[in-house]
């Protein structure tokens, strides 16, 4: 089993440097960094980092490493919650002497000596609270911090346990994780409370955004909208939801603009949305999936095949 190979690839190493996807959400950092308490609380001396660009709005989480190319001679790398290789923060993960890949959307692009996906996790946290468990015996162990960050990743990933992708044994974990002593209140104030400008910037996506009759929304933040709100590509990300409250939105697509593309967010109540991601060197969940183009025409091409999966899709 993948879990065995797991745990006694990690007691192998000495050094174990730990990746996730760029964009990062609260999953993808409770992953990641729930991954290195746990082995710190397990194995002390082991020397274990977490890396790639930090997001501002998850600084509260926790704070990446910054770590020398040297320090990938002779060490395991895992990623966690990256199903493509292309989306994988920091491009050093292929320096070190093995590389593991831990994910829980669909298994689209095979990198890695050793894999572990799993479709029917609703996060990869929830996959990392697994390994714990299954673990036990071979010498690993949970502390506070790591159930803070796990914890935080299956409330980011599950919006707040509402998603369908949240089962039985979701919430049996999440209920394991908050008997360690954590605040969770403030975890949720970090997660979900916004600054000034992506408030304003919230109005502006509630104000002019489109819908078709198929049930298809588009908005479009090119870089003088986020400019005149002072708001940063990366601090999208807490925007992206914003019209999933809206009655007769099916799906939605937002697009980004930064200096080199335009980062395509793609979400939905029912079409499925990772087939057309794909189309765009992008992937993800069915209902929550990205991508990337380079023009507003390639946008135009997106906005149809999305028009169309809205106009094809039945209850």
């Amino acid at each position: 089993m993948n879990i065995e190979k797991i745990v006694q690839t990690i007691k192998d190493y000495d050094t174990i440097v730990i990746h996730r996807h760029v964009r990062p959400d609260p999953d993808a950092y409770g992953s990641q960094a729930g991954l290195k308490e746990i082995i710190k609380k397990s194995f002390p001396l082991k020397n274990v980092y977490i890396v790639g660009e930090e997001d501002p709005s998850l600084e509260f989480l926790v704070r990446m490493d910054t770590i020398d190319d040297s320090v990938y001679h002779g060490a395991l790398v895992v990623v966690c919650d990256t199903a493509n290789a292309a989306r994988i923060d920091d491009n050093r993960y292929n320096k070190g002497d093995k590389l593991i890949k831990i994910d829980h959307h669909p298994n689209v692009d095979e990198y890695g000596d050793i894999m572990w996906v799993d479709t029917n996790a609703s996060s990869a946290s929830e996959m990392i609270y697994q390994f714990c468990i299954d673990a036990k015996e071979a010498g690993f162990r949970m502390n506070d911090e790591a159930a803070r960050l796990l914890y935080g990743g299956i409330v980011g990933d599950t919006g707040r346990f509402l998603f369908p992708s949240t089962t039985k044994k979701t919430l049996a974990y999440a209920a394991e994780l908050v008997t360690y002593h954590f605040d969770r209140t403030e975890l949720y104030n970090g997660i979900y409370s916004i600054n000034e400008n992506i408030a304003r910037l919230r109005g502006y996506i509630l104000q002019n955004f489109t819908l078709t009759d198929s049930g298809m929304s588009t908005v479009r933040l090119s870089k003088e909208i986020l400019n005149e709100f002072n708001v940063k590509p990366i601090e999208t990300g807490q925007l992206v939801g914003v019209l999933g409250d809206i009655k007769g939105i099916k799906a939605w697509v937002v697009f980004i603009e930064e200096d080199d593309l335009i980062r395509v967010r793609l979400r939905s109540k029912g079409p499925i949305v990772n087939t057309i991601a794909a189309k765009y060197d992008g992937g993800g969940h069915p209902m929550a999936s990205g991508a990337s183009v380079y023009t507003w025409e390639e946008t135009d091409k997106v906005v149809y095949d999305l028009d169309e999966a809205c106009r094809n899709f039945t209850n």
